[in-house]
C-alpha cells in the first residue's frame, strides 16, 4: 500500500511538471531572417500570478504571462472549468499576458478548481495552439490531486471520438440508478475532464471517493449534454481513484498534448430514445410536397388531415432512418391546390416534465411558384406567339417541350452488381407505373439478341425506390426500355423515353471472401461490414449466422472487416438507451493471428476467414484496448513518417540531416507510447 501511494505522489509531481512546468521553460530559439524556417512552436508560459495550485484563493483575476504574443480563438468552445463555475470565466489580452477574469461568488468553498483552456491560446503570427495549458487552485486549504484515465470511442465504427467531455459525479451526491438514470439531467458533475483528438482523456484533480463517471460528444460545441444530438456513453460500475491500477502518461511530441494508457473505457452512442418529441419544423417545400421535422424519432401522429386533399391521396415518405422527418407528397392534380394549405396534425408531445401527451396543431402551409428570369422571358415568348397566331387567325400548337420527370440518380450507362440488382429511383412517388411496358434485351459477343424477365421490388421504405431483378450475366450486354409514359409522376407528367446500357460487373474482377462463422450462441446474427483502409463501406451483409457464408464482388485493396453483434436481429446496428442502461450493440474489427486488422484482397483471389464470435466479442481488457491503441498509434507514425519522406524527396531535400530529425521525432514519441522517453518515468505504473 506505501509503495502504491509513493507511486501516485509520483505520478501527481510528474503530471504537475508536464502540464504546467513544461510550458515554463522551451530551448532558447535564435530569430530567424525573413524568408526562415517558419516558427511551428507554441508560446510558452513565463509566469502565473497568483502562482499556479494556490490554496484559500481569494483573487478574482489571474494573470498569465507568455515569451511572445498571443491570441485566444474559439473561447466558447475551447474554455472550460472543472468544477463549472456559476458564471464562466472571461478572458483578455494585456501585452504578452491574458487575464482571466472570474466573479468570486461564483466558486464554492473548500472546492479545487481547474481552469482548461484547450486551444483557445495561441501565437500571435503562426498561430500554434498551446494544448495542456491548465491553471489550478483551490477555494480550501487543499488541492485535490487524484487522477483517473479514459478511451473515448466511437461505438458504431470503432474509432476514436476526440473532444469529448467526461462528467466525474460523486457517488454519495446523487441518487443510485437503477432502472431509470437521470443523472446527467439532474445533477452538475463534481469533476469534469476532456479527451484529446485522439480519444485519450487524463483527468485530474479527482478525490479519493467513489464516482459514477459519463461521457458525451459535443456534436455542437455548447458544452451542454443533449440528446439525440450527441453522443454519449456511461459505465455500468463505479470508479475510485484512489483503487485504480497505475497507468502511464508521456507527451505526445508530435501532436503536442499528454497522453496516457486509459483505465476506463467508453463507448459512445447517439442515445435517441430520451430526445424531447415536438414537432420542430414544417414547410411545403414545392407545391405538392410538405416536409413535417419531429425532434425525435417514431413520432406518434394520432391523426393527419389537409383541407381539400383526401387522406388516400397523402403518401408518406420517411426521410431518416428513425422517421423524425417525412415527406408528404401530395396525390392530386397541381391545378386543385392553392398557394396556402391548412392541416391538421394530432401527435403525442412531451410536456414539461417529459410526459406524452396528445397535441393539436393547425399547419398554415405556403408555397408560391417564383419563376427564373429565364423561365419567365420564355413564357411570355409563348404568349406573345400564341397572340399572335390567333390575331392572324392561325391554330397555334405549343412546341415541344422536354418531360419533366425526373429519374434520380440515373444515368445512360451503369455497372449492375448481381447481387444488389439494378436500382430505380424516381423524384417523385409515381401515379402511374406500367412495369409491363419496360423491356429488358441482353447479347453477347455472338449477337444474340434475347429478351429477358424483369421482377420489380418496391422498396420497404420509400414510395420513389424499386429493384429491378434479372438474371444478370456477366457474359452478356444488357439495354433497358423504358418507353415514354411508361411513368407518370404526381404532377400527371409523364416520362420520356430512355434506353439504358447495363454492364455486370465481372466477378473476376473482385475478389471473393469466405466467412466460417461461429456465433456465440445458437441463432444469434451479425452484420459484416467490409470497409477500405480509411473506414468507408464497400461491402454489407446482414443476417449473418452459423455457418459458411461467399462475399463475392469485394473491391481489391487494402480492407477491414467489421462485425456488428446484431443483438435484435433487424439487420441494423443499434445504440444504447443511457436512461435505461442499456450499451450499445457492440461493432468489432475483424483481427488475424497477428492482431492485425487490415487485410489485402487481390482480383480473382478467394480468401477465407474463421470469425469466433466468442473471441472477437469476448470483454475487452485495458490490457488488450492499450495494445490495440498502441498498433494503432504505431501504424499512424509509420504513414505519418512515409508521408514526410515523400515530401522530402519531392522537394529535393533528402539528405541526411532531415532524415535524422524525421526519424527522432517519430521514435521519441513511439518511445513514450511503449512505457519510454517520458512515460518511462513513471516505471511499472501501466
Amino acid at each position: 500500500m506505501r509503495t502504491l501511494k509513493i507511486q501516485r505522489r509520483l505520478a501527481a509531481a510528474f503530471v504537475a511538471l508536464l502540464f504546467a512546468g513544461a510550458f515554463f521553460t522551451r530551448c532558447a530559439s535564435v530569430g530567424s531572417p525573413s524568408g526562415g524556417p517558419i516558427d511551428t512552436l507554441p508560446p510558452t508560459v513565463l509566469g502565473m500570478m497568483p502562482e499556479l495550485f494556490t490554496t484559500e484563493f481569494k483573487d478574482d483575476k489571474i494573470y498569465i504571462t507568455f515569451n511572445e504574443y498571443v491570441k485566444l480563438k474559439d473561447q466558447q468552445k475551447e474554455l472550460y472549468t472543472s468544477p463549472a463555475m456559476r458564471k464562466k470565466p472571461t478572458l483578455t489580452l494585456r501585452g504578452k499576458s491574458i487575464v482571466v477574469d472570474l466573479v468570486r461568488d461564483s466558486l464554492d468553498e473548500n472546492t479545487t478548481y481547474a481552469i482548461e483552456f484547450g486551444a483557445s491560446v495561441a501565437d500571435n503570427n503562426e498561430g500554434n495552439p498551446l494544448h495542456g495549458l491548465r491553471y489550478v487552485f483551490s477555494t480550501g486549504k487543499s488541492i485535490d490531486s487524484m487522477m483517473m484515465s479514459g478511451y473515448t470511442e466511437n461505438s458504431q465504427k470503432g474509432d476514436s471520438l476526440g473532444n469529448s467531455f467526461i462528467y466525474f459525479f460523486e457517488v454519495d451526491s446523487i441518487e443510485k440508478p437503477d432502472t431509470y438514470d437521470s443523472t446527467m439531467f439532474k445533477y452538475k458533475p463534481s469533476k469534469i475532464a476532456r479527451s484529446q483528438k485522439n480519444g485519450i482523456f487524463i483527468a485530474q484533480n479527482l478525490k479519493p471517493v467513489d464516482y459514477r463517471v459519463y461521457a458525451f460528444w459535443d456534436s455542437n460545441d455548447n458544452q451542454t449534454y443533449e440528446p439525440s444530438i450527441d453522443k454519449v456513453g456511461f459505465l455500468d460500475e463505479t470508479y475510485n481513484p484512489a483503487r485504480m491500477p497505475a497507468f502511464a502518461i508521456w507527451y505526445d511530441s508530435l501532436r503536442r498534448y499528454p497522453s496516457a494508457d486509459p483505465q476506463l473505457y467508453f463507448r459512445m452512442f447517439q442515445d435517441v430514445s430520451f430526445a424531447r418529441q415536438s414537432l420542430n419544423e414544417y414547410k411545403r417545400t414545392d407545391c405538392q410536397r410538405i416536409e413535417l421535422q419531429f425532434t425525435a424519432a417514431h413520432p406518434d401522429i394520432r391523426e393527419l388531415k389537409i383541407d381539400g386533399v383526401p387522406d388516400d391521396k397523402i403518401i408518406i415518405e420517411p426521410i431518416t432512418r428513425g422517421r423524425d422527418t417525412l415527406a408528404l407528397w401530395l396525390n392530386v392534380a397541381k391545378e386543385s391546390l392553392p398557394d396556402t394549405l391548412h392541416a391538421h396534425l394530432t401527435y403525442m408531445k412531451h410536456d414539461s416534465v417529459r410526459v406524452l401527451r396528445e397535441q393539436k396543431e393547425d399547419l398554415k402551409l405556403v408555397w408560391r411558384l417564383i419563376e427564373t428570369r429565364e423561365q419567365e422571358r420564355e413564357r411570355e415568348r409563348l404568349e406573345r406567339d400564341k397572340k399572335k397566331a390567333e390575331a392572324e387567325g392561325k391554330e397555334w400548337i405549343e412546341p415541344y417541350a422536354p418531360s419533366k420527370f425526373v429519374f434520380e440518380k440515373l444515368q445512360k450507362t451503369v455497372e449492375v452488381n448481381p447481387e444488389e440488382d439494378f436500382t430505380l429511383e424516381l423524384g417523385t412517388p409515381p401515379s402511374r407505373f406500367d412495369s409491363t411496358a419496360f423491356t429488358l434485351m441482353s447479347w453477347s459477343e455472338k449477337r444474340d439478341t434475347v429478351s429477358e424477365k424483369l421482377t420489380f421490388i418496391p422498396d420497404s421504405v420509400s414510395p420513389r425506390k424499386w429493384r429491378i431483378r434479372s438474371n444478370w450475366d456477366p457474359k452478356r450486354q444488357y439495354r433497358l426500355h423504358i418507353p415514354t409514359d411508361a411513368l407518370a409522376d404526381i404532377t400527371g407528367e409523364g416520362n420520356d423515353s430512355l434506353d439504358v446500357n447495363i454492364t455486370v460487373s465481372d466477378i473476376d474482377k473482385y475478389a471473393t471472401l469466405v466467412l466460417n462463422v461461429a456465433p456465440r450462441q445458437a441463432g444469434d446474427e451479425y452484420i459484416i461490414q467490409i470497409t477500405d483502409a480509411v473506414g468507408k463501406l464497400q461491402r454489407e451483409v446482414r443476417n449473418v449466422g452459423a455457418g459458411k457464408h461467399t462475399l463475392h464482388y469485394v473491391p481489391v485493396g487494402d480492407m477491414k472487416m467489421r462485425i456488428v453483434e446484431d443483438k435484435n436481429r433487424n439487420g441494423l446496428w443499434d445504440g444504447g438507451n443511457m436512461v435505461e442502461r442499456r450499451q450499445s450493440e457492440r461493432a468489432e474489427f475483424y483481427k488475424n493471428s497477428d492482431e492485425e486488422e487490415l487485410f489485402t484482397t487481390k482480383t480473382g483471389w478467394e480468401f477465407e476467414f474463421s470469425l469466433d464470435m466468442n473471441k472477437l466479442f469476448a470483454p475487452i481488457t485495458m490490457e488488450q484496448l492499450i495494445e490495440r491503441l498502441d498498433k494503432r498509434e504505431l501504424q499512424r507514425l509509420i504513414k505519418l513518417e512515409e508521408e514526410r519522406k515523400k515530401a522530402r524527396e519531392a522537394a529535393g531535400g533528402n539528405n541526411g540531416h532531415n532524415h535524422s530529425h524525421g526519424s527522432s521525432g517519430m521514435g521519441g514519441s513511439m518511445g513514450g507510447m511503449f512505457g519510454g522517453g517520458m512515460g518511462g518515468m513513471l516505471g511499472g505504473m501501466r
